[in-house]
């Protein structure tokens, strides 16, 4: 009687302290949990927060070399910045094997755009031009999380092919925030 008189004690302890578990409110800005396929449906809502206006600013250069490394340019290419959201973040896995960096021969990715999920992101994407120093830059840019995805090519002399180039960046706080492909 005096082991289930502990026993109901231990459990009536355990159970008050589970109470008192913390909760750590939403996750930050543009990054939320990994979410199942089936919750990757594309959404126009998920998108309207990238069309706020913002004061954050992304600079980005094109650092990739190839194998024997090749060096690559961007100069002439279009740079796609797309919003992040559950829609986004999953085609960034199907296509690029990733959500946070990759480079791939452009025909791999281009292979998988069917397996992608479905959807008409163009409405939220912005669209600048590598110069010929391999750099990019976007200005006016509300906080949040971002997909950077430029074509890349050798260099003339140098040989290898195309390559999608895939970068997840972030900007908050009113700032310029640098990064590479």
């Amino acid at each position: 009687m005096a082991d289930r008189a502990r026993l109901l004690a231990a459990a009536a302890l355990l159970g008050s302290l589970t109470a008192c578990a913390p909760t750590y409110g939403p996750s930050p800005p543009g990054r939320g949990p990994s979410l199942p396929a089936e919750d990757a449906a594309f959404r126009a809502g998920d998108f309207a927060w990238s069309k706020a206006p913002g004061h954050n600013a992304l600079i980005g250069a094109l650092n990739y070399r190839g194998s024997g490394s090749a060096r690559y340019t961007c100069a002439g290419a279009t740079v796609v910045l797309t919003p992040e959201t559950p829609w986004s973040r999953r085609r960034m896995m199907v296509l690029y094997k990733s959500d946070q960096r990759s480079a791939l021969p452009t025909d791999d990715v281009r292979s998988r755009t069917a397996q992608a999920p479905p959807g008409d992101s163009n409405p939220f994407v912005k669209r600048a031009t590598c110069d010929n120093t391999d750099r990019v830059s976007f200005s006016g840019l509300p906080d949040g999380a971002w997909y950077a995805v430029t074509l890349a090519k050798p260099v003339a002399g140098a040989s290898g092919p195309s390559v999608a180039v895939m970068r997840r960046v972030v900007t908050r706080g009113g700032r310029a925030t640098s990064f590479e492909f």
